[in-house]
């Protein structure tokens, strides 16, 4: 038993190190970096070294017609906004995303059904990129699951209704 606790002993203090190295830099180990490669739409980027990346928590409407404009028929947002505030979330990633590398947080449920990292992604400035986009009107809240900022997101996009703001413009 002393021969097995002896052993230990040195990985047990390698990996306290680790870990007060990580509490010290303030990240986490879920937490990753890398530049945005290609921003696919308003809610899909991918970052070098990390992947394919869905932004939680928030919905981009897609460039061409599909079922998920339904989702925005509760609305009543028109499919020509749809296509129009499309290209608008597309253009506000690409033109948020070119200055530097992102911190890109993994969500509690760490792929969607597409094999897509969830994830928060933190720009070099400190904004949240999901959080950002609800605040131009450019998402809207995904309602389907929770997720740890839902009520934060919701606030942000109610200011963003109020503001009549990207989707929730009067005309």
């Amino acid at each position: 038993m002393t021969d097995v606790r002896h052993n230990l002993l040195p990985h047990l203090l390698l990996l306290g190190l680790a870990l007060c190295c990580l509490l010290a830099s303030g990240t986490t180990a879920a937490d990753l970096r890398g530049r945005v490669l290609h921003v696919y739409d308003g809610d899909t980027l991918l970052v070098d070294g990390v992947g394919k990346i869905r932004l939680v928590g928030i919905d981009a409407p897609e460039s061409v017609a599909s079922a998920r404009d339904d989702y925005y028929q509760r609305w009543q947002v028109s499919p020509e906004k749809l296509r129009r505030v499309a290209r608008q979330a597309k253009q506000f990633c690409i033109r948020q995303t070119r200055s530097g590398e992102v911190t890109v947080v993994l969500a509690q449920n760490p792929r969607d059904r597409h094999g897509r990292r969830l994830a928060y992604v933190r720009l070099a400035n400190g904004r949240l990129l999901n959080r950002l986009l609800l605040e131009q009107g450019l998402a809207a809240v995904y309602r389907r699951f929770d997720f740890r900022m839902k009520k934060d997101f919701l606030a942000a996009e109610q200011k963003a209704r109020l503001q009549n703001r990207g989707l929730w413009r009067k005309f």
